[in-house]
């Protein structure tokens, strides 16, 4: 791993944190959507935040494993079935980043995480049996899908899940969207997936905070123009049993939840579907094959947290990250290719 680390012994830059520039014609909402509570401002007609908050049912109406009438839970129910519209749309996409990941990200691990209860709120740790029995289903290759007609079939018990790129593709859907209404400044919070349009009315980029994940408190900000920044960490969803933390993020491989000594990896990038999946995928992957498939890549930039609390920066963030005041001293060292 040394080979791509340069190490950046003090930033030029310190930034605080400050609120999302304000301006006369500022439109906020606040709702409630895909199990989280969304912030949207825009600048510019407030009938388009109704309008947004529509598309983002839709979606969910849609896509949601959870929700017994969506064209994905009808081909779990089934084990077959067809998805239309933005549903093919996101399978399509989803299941690229399943194979760019070599199975990082893995769209049929749905009964792992069900099975540790991550969906239901019945937290529990399963026996290894039941984590045996259930990877066996666990494989995206096996799924028969045809993008142009739609058409999904499943291997028997197998069932599918979009909701590790589900946030980052709304996101991006509804910043479409605003575009062509011709917003062009616009911050949206989806839950921890942040995505911008264009710059803050003054023209200044976007900044957008990065907690520390032990604290929680905000640790470091990236500036933003026209960008997604998506966060996967362990703080967000985990439950704890005899001192031991348990979180969301299940590795494919084992069944279990991800053990790659990260606490948190963040995406910034154009497209926020990518941004969402890749998000969970470096997660799950650890630093040295995350430096790699980045090193491969040229369309995102990484910030990662180790368990140590030591931060790594892929070099295009260079120029755009700063560690808040708190945090001045914590030294960063930089992937370069």
């Amino acid at each position: 791993m040394k080979k791509y680390i340069a190490v950046l012994l003090s930033l030029s830059i310190y930034a605080t944190l400050t609120g999302c520039a304000k301006s006369t014609d500022a439109q906020e909402k606040t709702f409630y959507a895909m199990d989280t509570f969304m912030d949207f401002t825009i600048y510019g007609d407030a009938a388009l935040l109704d309008d947004a908050e529509k598309l983002i049912n839709t979606l969910e109406d849609t896509l949601s494993v959870t929700k017994s009438t969506s064209e994905i839970a009808l081909i779990n129910q089934n084990g077959y079935g067809t998805v239309t519209g933005y549903a093919n749309d996101l399978m399509t996409k989803a299941l690229n980043m399943c194979q760019r990941t070599d199975g990082a990200l893995d769209i049929s691990i749905y009964p792992i995480v069900r099975s540790w209860g991550f969906t239901t709120g019945r937290y529990q740790i399963p026996d290894h049996n039941t984590i045996s029995n259930l990877l066996s289903l666990v494989d995206y290759t096996r799924i028969q899908y045809n993008s142009s007609s739609g058409d999904v079939v499943l291997p028997a018990g197998m069932e599918i899940d979009l909701g590790s790129v589900a946030k980052g593709y709304a996101g991006q859907k509804v910043a479409d969207l605003l575009k062509k209404e011709g917003i062009t400044s616009a911050f949206l919070n989806l839950g921890g997936n942040v995505q911008t349009i264009g710059n803050k009315p003054d023209g200044s980029p976007w900044q957008v905070a990065i907690k520390n994940p032990v604290t929680t408190k905000p640790m470091m900000v990236v500036s933003v123009s026209d960008q997604s920044v998506v966060t996967s960490g362990g703080y967000e969803r985990y439950f704890e049993q005899e001192g031991k933390r348990y979180w969301h993020i299940m590795d494919p491989a084992t069944g279990r939840p991800a053990d790659s000594h990260l606490l948190s990896v963040t995406i910034i990038g154009d497209d926020g579907m990518i941004c969402d999946g890749l998000s969970t995928s470096l997660f799950i992957m650890g630093l040295e094959k995350s430096a790699e498939l980045w090193m491969q890549s040229d369309d995102f930039e990484v910030v990662f947290v180790t368990d140590t609390e030591e931060v790594y920066i892929t070099d295009g963030l260079r120029e755009r990250f700063a560690l808040t005041e708190e945090y001045k001293n914590t030294p960063v060292r930089v992937i370069e290719r």
